[in-house]
């Protein structure tokens, strides 16, 4: 079964960092999409980063430009969330989700996580002092 597995969130005060680790099992994610979402309580989910298959091009919202960084380790099947400076308002439960490439170079936030095939359980991340 295809199925993403994220790791890493926990408990960070305000301006610290953590990495989130989004591994997948029983595909190769090197030709799959990879976009990291996020739901806080009363809230829309949002679209966070992604990474594309193939060229593994990056794309983020514009709460994560300049403070987070996507990246992948295909020998790892794992797709990494860098998230420094990080602020109360990113306190949320955080998803990956996989889907096979179609544009090379392409990988879409729009429409949600809903867009992707397969999607993880999530971890919580929560920023505060």
């Amino acid at each position: 079964q295809l199925q993403p597995v994220e790791s890493g969130g926990g408990l960070v005060q305000p301006g610290g960092s953590l990495r989130l680790s989004c591994a997948t099992s029983g595909f190769n994610s090197r030709y799959y999409d990879i976009g990291w979402f996020r739901q806080a309580p009363g809230k829309e989910p949002e679209g966070v980063a992604c990474i594309s298959g193939d060229v593994a091009r990056t794309k983020y919202e514009d709460s994560a430009k300049g403070r987070f960084t996507i990246s992948r380790d295909n020998a790892k099947n794992t797709v990494y969330l860098q998230m420094d400076n990080l602020k109360p308002e990113d306190t949320a439960v955080y998803v990956c989700a996989a889907s096979r490439n179609v544009i090379p170079g392409i990988c879409t936030l729009g429409g949600g996580k809903g867009r992707y095939a397969y999607s993880g359980q999530g971890t919580q991340v929560t920023v505060s002092s």
